[in-house]
């Protein structure tokens, strides 16, 4: 009788991110932020979008929304909820939502790989 080793075949690397991703610290600065708004988390949550405008194109539009709309598709994060119309999920999917807090800078920061070039803010992309 004789044995056969079979190896694992390499592990293929990760697919790229569908959707929307939030980090950690952008997920604590959600919550702080909508318990000083009052906005309750079981109905409400963080819409994200693209507008028109900017010095490279498009901007990034971020702010509470009390519910989604009919054709939102909505991400869940714990008890944290986001926002996309469809339109703007054409540019946002496989975003990362971070937030960065520094002596220069304080913010949320827009990790998009669909955007081909952006201005030195950092708030408007092409």
């Amino acid at each position: 009788m004789s044995t056969i080793n079979i190896e694992n075949p390499p592990a293929a690397p990760p697919a790229p991110a569908k959707g929307i991703q939030v980090t950690d610290k952008a997920l604590a600065r959600i919550r702080s932020a909508m318990a000083k708004e009052n906005i309750s988390p079981a109905e409400g949550g963080l819409r994200l979008g693209v507008q028109g405008g900017g010095c490279s194109g498009l901007s990034y539009n971020i702010r509470f929304d009390t519910q989604p709309r009919e054709r939102d598709r909505v991400f869940q994060f714990g008890d944290v909820r986001v926002f996309v119309d469809p339109k703007s999920f054409i540019y946002l999917h496989g975003m990362v939502l971070d937030y960065e807090e520094t002596l220069m800078h304080q913010g949320f920061v827009f990790q998009n790989p669909n955007a081909k070039k952006s201005c030195g803010c950092g708030s408007s992309f092409s």
